[in-house]
């Protein structure tokens, strides 16, 4: 399972102050005023793992405007630019039961209705109506499956695995 998980992305600086403009990752944009602090991943391994403490936020569209405390110039949070927003398990939302991370979704094994193991969840796919699970079936094919409860029968992320049930014909395309 995950440590961190990404909440957003650094888009752009916003304004001559140090605030930059941040891509939400999560599904509630609000989550970023219960935030007190955002560890960076930069993908360089001189500014990675650099924890900052948020001063302000501030909403523009579906954006977060951010502020930094200590973080005063555009030259000064430019460095940060497309850096990705992480934040530890501890400070992640709560779920609701049968609601899971997606991050700890993907590379779970899955099993037919009599456990076999049939291929691995590779993506999630966000629609508006339910998520659907793209699994990379054993034998090369791709399964799109709607998330909901006739399809998924079982998810055990300790135990690493989720156990489905496939509708008629959503294998014929496959």
């Amino acid at each position: 399972m995950e440590d961190f998980f990404k909440v957003g992305i650094i888009t752009s600086t916003h304004g001559l102050r140090g605030e930059v403009k941040v891509y939400p990752t999560t599904d509630d944009v609000k989550r970023f005023k219960r935030l007190k602090k955002v560890t960076l991943d930069t993908g360089r391994a001189q500014t990675s793992g650099t924890e900052l403490e948020i001063e302000s936020v501030k909403f523009f569209k579906q954006f977060a405007i951010l502020k930094f405390k200590g973080i005063d110039s555009i030259e000064d949070v430019e460095k940060y630019r497309k850096a990705f927003l992480m934040v530890p398990r501890s400070d992640a939302v709560r779920l609701r039961k049968d609601e899971y991370f997606i991050a700890d979704l993907i590379g779970l094994a899955v099993r037919d209705e009599d456990g076999t193991e049939i291929g691995t969840l590779k993506d999630v796919m966000e629609t508006g109506a339910n998520d659907v699970y793209v699994i990379a079936l054993s034998d090369g094919r791709e399964l799109l499956l709607p998330a909901i409860r006739q399809c998924v029968l079982e998810v055990d992320v300790e135990a690493g695995f989720i156990r489905i049930h496939i509708l008629d014909g959503l294998l014929d395309g496959a």
